[in-house]
């Protein structure tokens, strides 16, 4: 969706992660940081009960600024 309003990864500004397991989602935190490594945006980091759809395990919410 970044690059159909003509923007990147680069440009996000902060990101919201929702899970349903914390600690999964920390265990993996080296790989999210390592795709982030040009940029580190503002986070936020949620654990929940569930998500809309019960399968899902993360959803992640991106504010970016379009060039």
């Amino acid at each position: 969706m970044l690059a159909q309003a003509g923007s990147d990864l680069a440009h996000v500004v902060r990101l919201t992660y929702y899970t349903t397991d914390v600690d999964a989602l920390l265990g993996v935190w080296p790989l999210i940081g390592q795709r982030l490594a040009d940029n580190r945006p503002a986070s936020t980091l949620l654990g929940v009960s569930r998500l809309a759809f019960p399968e899902m395990l993360v959803e992640i919410e991106a504010t970016a600024l379009v060039p």
